[in-house]
């Protein structure tokens, strides 16, 4: 029997992964090895009563009691805190979702790839912030990563068969967010419930502000150059407010290679879990007829600068990339806090980097996931610090 662990099953990613476990089979046809997930713990004792887990795991030691409480009789271990997370990925699985919001899925991660199974990487930080040790863990232990983002599990299945060095370019769709055709000075005053209202996608708060901003588009920038490999100058982004094609190919030959699909995480989740093959997987089947009209545009930088500050990132490579999430995920804080502005968010990043490029050689690799660490640490302390001025300024 295949053995599984879900982490963030709770989040969005988790549900979506929950739902196909269960029409596979669910406990009948999967061995649950760990479940994780954050303040919810009755969704997470219910998920793992169903699926008969061995250990179910809440990130705050707060919830621990309540968490017993829930499994109380059911034969599933209980732990909280991120060492109890880090302890569950230690734990041998053959399929492993990483789907942990933030840089908090990079350690889980990092472990679980040292078993040699498969980890399905919807946590696009780990590579934002680790790629090359990522990768390099991978290879070390015969571990396979497949990505769940719906735009680099486009990319690689368009690749599938392919000869990489024919590869001329590869281009991921954004959709442009709810704020795609605000004027600038309107985007200034753009609140919290209005980032999150993403009009295509069902997605947790922090994911969606992060499209909203395009923040998100920027990582997975990153993310296509570290799990790829392709040079920086061959990766493009282009607005398709549809969010039906989620990734092209361009091959040297001038074909192009496009992949289509509904607007349902369960696509590239099904994919990852079933692969090599193709399972079924109970998502709309598109209808183009209907559909008439897929747009395309170029995205405006000056309305997302977060798209320029990632492919400064991508020159330097380094620790660059730690330093930008970690810039991200504070400013995001903030914002989110009511403390800054919308377009805030983008100067404390830079302003962090900018800083951070004074104090520290931002461009030297990290010799190891305590160098990745120290640096995510220095990051947040300096964002916040930023952040903080910013506020005093408005």
């Amino acid at each position: 029997m295949r053995s599984i662990s879900i982490f963030g099953a709770t989040g969005s990613i988790g549900e979506s992964t929950f739902d196909l476990i269960r029409r596979a089979g669910g406990a009948g046809a999967f061995r649950t090895v760990a479940l994780t997930g954050a303040r919810n713990v009755a969704r997470l004792a219910e998920m793992a009563r169903e699926l008969r887990a061995e250990v179910a795991v809440v990130a705050h030691e707060e919830e621990l009691p309540a968490l017993r409480a829930a499994l109380a009789g059911s034969g599933v271990e209980a732990a909280a805190g991120a060492a109890a997370i880090a302890e569950a990925a230690d734990r041998p699985a053959d399929w492993v979702m990483s789907a942990i919001v933030g840089a908090a899925g990079l350690v889980p991660g990092m472990r679980a790839l040292r078993h040699g199974g498969t980890l399905a990487l919807a946590n696009k930080e780990s590579l934002v912030t680790a790629g090359p040790l990522l990768m390099s863990t991978a290879e070390a232990h015969g571990a396979t990563i497949l990505p769940v983002d719906s735009e680099h599990s486009a990319v690689f299945q368009a690749l599938t068969g392919e000869d990489r060095a024919a590869v001329e370019r590869v281009i991921i769709t954004a959709s442009g967010g709810p704020f795609r055709d605000w004027p600038l000075e309107r985007l200034a005053a753009a609140t919290v419930a209005e980032a999150k209202a993403h009009p295509n996608w069902s997605m947790g708060n922090r994911i969606s502000i992060d499209s909203a901003s395009m923040f998100n588009k920027a990582l997975e920038l990153i993310e296509t150059r570290e799990f790829f490999g392709f040079e920086p100058a061959m990766i493009e982004v282009l607005v398709h407010p549809q969010s039906i094609v989620h990734a092209l190919v361009g091959f040297r030959d001038g074909g192009v290679m496009a992949h289509l699909g509904p607007a349902d995480m369960r696509h590239a989740i099904g994919y990852a879990l079933h692969w090599p093959a193709r399972g079924d997987v109970p998502v709309e089947r598109l209808d183009l007829a209907r559909l008439a009209r897929l747009s395309f545009e170029a995205p405006d930088e000056l309305r997302f600068p977060a798209l320029r500050l990632a492919r400064e990132v991508m020159a330097l490579r380094g620790k660059a990339g730690a330093a930008f999430n970690a810039a991200k995920e504070i400013a995001l804080d903030h914002f989110m806090a009511g403390e800054i502005g919308f377009l805030d968010m983008a100067a404390v990043v830079e302003a962090t980097l900018e800083r951070l490029s004074g104090e520290v050689a931002l461009g030297i690799p990290a010799a190891g996931l305590d160098e990745v660490l120290a640096m995510d640490h220095l990051a947040r302390t300096r964002a916040a610090e930023c952040a903080a001025h910013g506020k005093k300024g408005r």
